[in-house]
């Protein structure tokens, strides 16, 4: 009996620890998260308490609870459910074409020189064209409907992988390759033992830049001509003067695109748990 108690004394202790470990890492996230919001949560009371007192005018810059008001009638009527749904469809289908188009563009041009040689100048010239200027062009090849939206997205999710993805791949250690030779690895075995996990933190800050790319060319996309998504919310509040609807499209963008990227950075975090990185 004495033997038995020894045995589950040691389980309990430990059971105690990794409960006491868990708990102690979820105080730690909640207080991060409550000094993250400690700023915005400021800003708000203050913004309130001005416009209740009419410091600032509320016809220019409504105050956070007429702001949530909108809100909930554009929710309760369905309208907000109806017009995200269409933003997020454009902005996916975007961010996969040009996103996987910067991807195999991207392999293509780390892994071989010629290929470099060929496609980069062109490429980097490209880049540099802005997301404003190109905009009209693409409308008057493509016309206002889903076409045009879609391509001014997939541009903007095109060049951040296509860079960082060639970047990751020649910014790999040469001494890896001549390790590699030692232990005899296949062209293959140095593609994906060696090159892609070398190359996986490049690739996934393009990814996370592509991201926020694509949804900034959404916004691009929705405002120039759209009968349809966020975009088109703005551009109503604009039109009727609601400067609340205007803060409606403009918090879902902002909301929306920090969900994201903090997707992204939660992905980094768990497949590159190996990285010993300075964390500040």
């Amino acid at each position: 009996m004495s033997q038995q108690a020894e045995v589950i004394k040691p389980a309990a202790d430990g059971i105690d620890r990794n409960k006491s470990f868990i708990s102690a890492k979820v105080r730690e996230k909640l207080n991060d998260v409550f000094i993250g919001s400690l700023i915005p949560a400021i800003i708000l009371v203050l913004w309130q308490i001005l416009g209740d007192f009419g410091v600032i005018s509320t016809q220019f810059l409504p105050t956070p609870l007429t702001i949530l008001s909108s809100i909930q009638s554009l929710a309760s009527s369905g309208e907000l459910t109806e017009h995200l749904a269409i933003s997020l469809q454009r902005a996916a289908i975007g961010f996969l074409i040009g996103g996987a188009g910067g991807l195999l563009f991207g392999f293509l041009v780390g892994f071989s020189q010629r290929a470099e040689y060929l496609l980069d100048p062109s490429m980097q010239m490209l880049r540099l064209i802005p997301h404003l200027a190109a905009a009209p062009l693409i409308i008057l090849w493509f016309g206002f409907g889903e076409t045009s939206k879609i391509f001014i997205i997939a541009n903007g999710a095109f060049f951040p992988l296509y860079v960082h993805t060639f970047l990751g791949i020649r910014s790999v250690d040469n001494k890896l390759f001549e390790v590699s030779r030692v232990l005899e690895f296949s062209r293959m075995q140095q593609i994906f033992r060696l090159i892609l996990p070398a190359a996986l933190p490049n690739i996934l800050l393009g990814l996370r830049l592509s991201l926020a790319l694509s949804w900034l060319g959404l916004v691009v996309a929705e405002l120039i001509g759209s009968q349809a998504g966020v975009g088109f919310l703005i551009n109503f509040g604009k039109q009727t003067s609601s400067t609340d609807i205007i803060f409606v499209g403009v918090i879902i963008f902002a909301v929306i695109g920090k969900l994201v990227d903090s997707l992204v950075r939660w992905l980094d975090r768990r497949w590159l748990k190996w990285r010993d990185s300075f964390q500040g």
